[in-house]
């Protein structure tokens, strides 16, 4: 019975790995390896194209395309400073890789309590579940950066490699995952401590781990959206310019709740 519940995972992350390394890497060297060094392989392909790709057509459309239309020219990031977070990005990358690898090395051992399709539990409790995940997700992360702010030697030996970028000219969409690589797996852990809490359907899982690199990329762009309560770049720039505000995540709500929000449009004002 367990092994039938299982399958199903196993089956998926296979299919993902087939589709992905089949697409973009010589059989001989992925097809030998055991499925766990597999699973790393492909999320380490899939997420290095994924941080590539579209911080490269992100940075296209608002440095160029549509220049001195969403960033000032003095707010534009140099060549070097782009080049410099794409490279602390990519030594990172193999080890933020570990993080969705582990996670769904558990999820198809039967570790964590997730499901494989949106039938085995229908759509109300699938919503309902999603939501509370995402609400741990929101806190957990607010707490996880909150905490490495105020935790000196966390700041000082790993989310400070982050916060060299701190004016607007030198923040861009590759700055999104430019992070010492605990700091970023740290920041990413709340999504598999989720998993031992609240029922998830293992696809949308994995889908938000990726949607992480865009998120991230977002919110570096220093773009701000003006959409409530979206915690977006104009909120993001902000705590990159002050250290000490809006340390949320998808939302302002933990950051509105603990007192440590910021409004870019507040501080609009005040310039006017």
């Amino acid at each position: 019975m367990e092994e039938s519940y299982l399958n199903p995972f196993l089956e998926e992350t296979t299919f993902y790995n087939r589709i992905v390394l089949g697409s973009l890497v010589p059989n001989i060297l992925w097809d030998p390896l055991p499925h766990f060094f597999q699973t790393w392989l492909r999320n380490y392909v899939g997420g290095t194209l994924l941080y590539l790709v579209s911080g490269f057509l992100w940075c296209l459309y608002i440095y160029y395309l549509k220049r001195n239309i969403y960033i000032p020219k003095d707010a534009v990031p140099s060549n070097k400073a782009m080049l410099l977070q794409i490279y602390v990005a990519m030594k990172a990358m193999p080890w933020y890789c570990a993080l969705p690898t582990v996670s769904e090395y558990m999820v198809e051992n039967g570790w964590a309590k997730c499901f494989a399709r949106i039938s085995d539990v229908g759509w109300p409790a699938y919503l309902s579940y999603l939501a509370i995940y995402l609400v741990f997700v929101e806190f957990g992360i607010y707490w996880m950066h909150r905490e490495l702010h105020d935790i000196k030697p966390l700041y000082k030996y790993l989310h400070a490699t982050h916060h060299i970028y701190n004016k607007q000219n030198t923040l861009s969409p590759f700055a999104g995952l430019a992070f010492h690589p605990i700091d970023g797996i740290l920041q990413a852990v709340p999504h598999v401590i989720a998993l031992f809490l609240v029922p998830m359907h293992f696809t949308t899982h994995i889908a938000l781990l990726f949607i992480e690199a865009i998120w991230t990329a977002n919110i570096h762009d220093c773009i701000h959206s003006k959409i409530w309560p979206v915690m977006g770049a104009g909120y993001h720039t902000i705590h990159h310019t002050t250290y000490r505000h809006n340390y949320g995540h998808y939302t302002i709500w933990m950051d509105w709740m603990c007192g440590t929000l910021r409004d870019p449009l507040e501080d609009e004002s005040k310039v006017l």
